[in-house]
C-alpha cells in the first residue's frame, strides 16, 4: 500500500476507485498538473497469478478467481445482497478494476443509443450525442490501440482501428458462414487486445483466458495502458483504501473523504473537488452513505435518483457442439465475431430496442461441463462426463448483450443488517427482468440457435438468462439537464454539489446492448476534462 496521506494535506482532486475510470480521470488531470489523489479499496495484481498461467484455471475460477464478490471474498471485496435480485452483479476491486478480468470486447454506442426517447418513444435521451463523444472516443482508443477492421455499416463513417483485427479461426470463420448464409450482418470483432505489440502491451498470443487476466500481456487492462502514465504525471494512487463517505462543509459542498485502511484505521483526505469512479453500484452506495442532516436521503440526491434505474445488461447464450475441431481454445475471449442484426428496434419483435451477438471460444473442458449443469444428472455425469469434456474442442458459444431498458425500481440499496469486514453498510440490489427484456432475451436465444444450426451444430445448450454474468453496472447517478430527472449535469458534475463529481457507468441514460467499457473511459476523459475547464469557476478554494 502507498503511503497513506496525511490529514493536513489537501489534494486538488481526490477519486475514488482505480478502475478504467479511475485511470483515465487521474491521468488526465495530472497531466494538467492538478494534484490528485487516487483512492483504491484493492491492490495491483501481479500478472504472474492469473489462473491462466496454470492449466488447472478452470478450477481456479471457481472461488478466488470468481468475478462474483460474494464467491470471491477478498480482503478488497464487500459482499452484496442479492436476495431480490434476478442476476447476481459482478465487480473486481483492484487498480485496472473490471478490465483486469474483462473479455476486453470494445465498442462504442451507436448514434441511435443516445436518442432511444426519440426514436424509440421509451427512456429517456441523453443530455449529448453520439458526435459530441466522437473526440473522446478517439483519445481513449489512440491510448488503447483496438484491434478492429474499419467499414462496419453500423456506425457512422470515420471510425477507425489502429490494429488489424485479431485472427478469426475455425470458430470465426464457422460463426462468419452460419451469418452469411442466413443474409445477416456480422463483422470482425473488436476489442482492447493488441494484435501486435503497443507500448505496455504485448501482441495477443490467442490463450484464450482474457477473462481471467492476460497471461500474455496483449489485453488493454487499464492497470497496463493508463496507470503507468499516470503515476510518472504526479498522481498518487493508494490501495488497500476502503472510503467509506464523501464529507462536505457547512455550506454543503464536498470536503473530501472518509477511508478506511486495511488494518481498519480511520482516515481524511481533504479535497477540492471529489470524483467518484467507484461504478455503478459502489459510487451509488458511497452517495446514499455519506447522507447529511441537510440531504439524508442520499448526497447529491434531490432528484431521488441515486441508486435508482439500475442496468445489468442481461446475457444470454447457445453452446453449439460441433463434429469438426473449431480450436475452441484459441482466444481472443473477446469475441471472434460480432453481429448487430436484431439491435434497432423492430415494431413486429413486440418489443423496444435490440441486442448485440456475439461467437466466442470455449475455453476448456469445464466450459463444456458447465453449459450442460441443468441436465438431468445422468445425462452429465459418469461415463458421459468424459465424452462432453472431449466435445469442448468442437464448442463455439454465441452469446449476445442484451439492452436493459431503465426502471426505477431497479435500485440500489444500502442493507439493513449486512456489512462489510469494516462494519460499512453493503449494498442490497433490487432488479428485476422486465417483461420486454424477457421477449428479447427469449427472441434472441432462438436466433442463436438459428445461426448454429446454420453452422451445421450437431447440438445445441441454451441459457436463457446468464444470471451470474451481470457486470455491466450503469445507470444508478444518470446525467441530464433537468436536476429533478437526473443527478449529475451532461460533464458529471452533482446538480446539489457543485464540486463533486461522477465519471463511471452510474452516468448512462440508457445503456445500449454493447459493452460499456469504451463509452464509460469516454464520458469519464469528458468529465475530467471539463473540471479542468471549469476549475477556476467552482465555488471553492481552488
Amino acid at each position: 500500500m502507498a503511503r497513506s496521506p496525511s490529514s493536513s494535506e489537501v489534494a486538488d482532486v481526490v477519486v475514488v476507485g482505480a478502475g478504467p475510470s479511475g485511470a483515465v480521470v487521474s491521468k488526465t488531470l495530472s497531466d494538467k498538473g492538478f494534484s490528485v489523489v487516487c483512492l483504491e479499496q484493492g491492490d495491483w495484481v501481479n500478472p504472474s497469478d492469473f489462473p491462466g498461467n496454470r492449466p488447472d484455471f478452470e478450477l481456479l475460477i471457481q472461488r478466488r478467481w470468481s468475478h462474483d464478490p460474494n464467491v470471491r471474498k477478498l480482503a478488497a471485496d464487500y459482499p452484496l445482497n442479492n436476495s431480490e435480485s434476478d442476476m447476481s452483479p459482478v465487480m473486481y476491486n483492484a487498480v485496472g478494476g473490471g478490465s483486469v478480468v474483462y473479455g476486453a470486447h470494445w465498442h462504442r454506442l451507436t448514434p441511435g443509443d443516445f436518442r432511444v426517447r426519440t426514436v424509440d418513444g421509451v427512456a429517456d435521451d441523453w443530455p449529448l450525442t453520439y458526435a459530441a463523444l466522437v473526440p473522446y472516443y478517439e483519445a481513449v482508443e489512440s491510448v488503447v490501440a483496438v484491434s478492429g477492421l474499419e467499414g462496419d455499416p453500423v456506425y457512422p463513417e470515420g471510425l477507425t482501428y489502429s490494429q488489424p483485427p485479431l485472427p478469426l479461426g475455425p470458430a470465426g470463420r464457422r460463426a462468419a458462414e452460419a451469418a452469411n448464409s442466413l443474409g445477416w450482418h456480422w463483422w470482425p470483432g473488436s476489442q482492447a487486445i493488441s494484435s501486435v505489440k503497443h507500448g505496455h502491451v504485448e501482441g495477443c498470443a490467442r490463450f484464450g483466458v482474457c477473462e481471467w487476466g492476460c497471461p500474455q500481456g496483449a489485453k488493454a487492462s487499464f492497470d497496463r495502458v493508463f496507470w503507468p502514465s499516470a503515476l510518472q504525471s504526479g498522481t498518487r494512487l493508494v490501495t488497500g483504501a476502503r472510503v467509506r463517505r464523501v464529507c462536505t462543509d457547512s455550506r454543503g459542498r464536498a470536503s473530501g473523504v472518509e477511508w478506511v485502511d486495511r488494518d481498519g484505521r480511520n482516515e481524511f483526505l481533504r479535497a477540492r473537488a471529489v470524483v467518484l469512479c467507484a461504478n455503478g453500484i459502489g459510487t451509488a452506495r458511497l452517495l446514499l452513505l455519506s447522507a447529511t442532516t441537510s440531504q439524508p436521503e442520499g448526497l447529491a440526491n434531490s432528484s431521488g435518483l441515486v441508486g435508482r434505474n439500475l442496468m445489468l445488461h442481461p446475457n444470454c447464450m447457445v453452446t453449439g457442439f460441433y463434429d469438426q475441431p473449431l480450436d475452441s481454445w484459441n482466444g481472443p475471449a473477446g469475441e471472434l465475431i460480432y453481429s448487430m442484426e436484431f439491435y434497432e428496434t423492430d415494431p413486429a419483435r413486440g418489443y423496444a430496442r435490440g441486442s448485440k451477438l456475439h461467437a466466442m471460444p470455449s475455453p476448456g473442458p469445464l466450459a463444456a461441463i458447465d453449459a450442460h449443469r441443468g441436465f438431468p444428472f445422468d445425462e452429465v455425469w459418469g461415463d458421459n462426463f468424459h465424452s462432453i469434456a472431449e466435445r469442448h474442442s468442437g464448442a463455439l458459444i454465441w452469446g449476445a448483450a442484451v439492452e436493459d431498458l431503465p426502471s426505477a425500481v431497479n435500485r440500489v440499496e444500502l442493507d439493513d443488517s449486512l456489512c462489510d469486514s469494516n462494519g460499512i453498510p453493503a449494498p442490497k440490489i433490487s432488479y428485476r427482468v422486465s417483461d420486454d427484456t424477457r421477449r428479447n432475451l427469449e427472441f434472441t436465444v432462438q436466433r442463436m440457435r438459428d445461426l448454429h444450426l446454420a453452422g451445421g451444430a450437431t447440438n445445441l445448450v441454451d441459457v436463457g438468462l446468464m444470471k451470474a454474468e451481470g457486470g455491466h453496472l450503469l445507470g444508478t447517478a444518470r446525467m441530464g439537464f433537468d436536476p429533478r430527472a437526473s443527478v449529475v449535469d451532461s460533464f458529471g458534475r452533482s446538480h446539489d454539489v457543485s464540486n463533486l463529481f461522477v465519471a463511471d457507468g452510474s452516468l448512462f441514460v440508457t445503456g445500449g446492448a454493447v459493452n460499456p467499457t469504451a463509452t464509460i473511459a469516454a464520458l469519464a476523459l469528458r468529465v475530467a476534462m471539463g473540471i479542468v475547464e471549469s476549475a477556476r469557476d467552482l465555488e471553492v478554494p481552488w
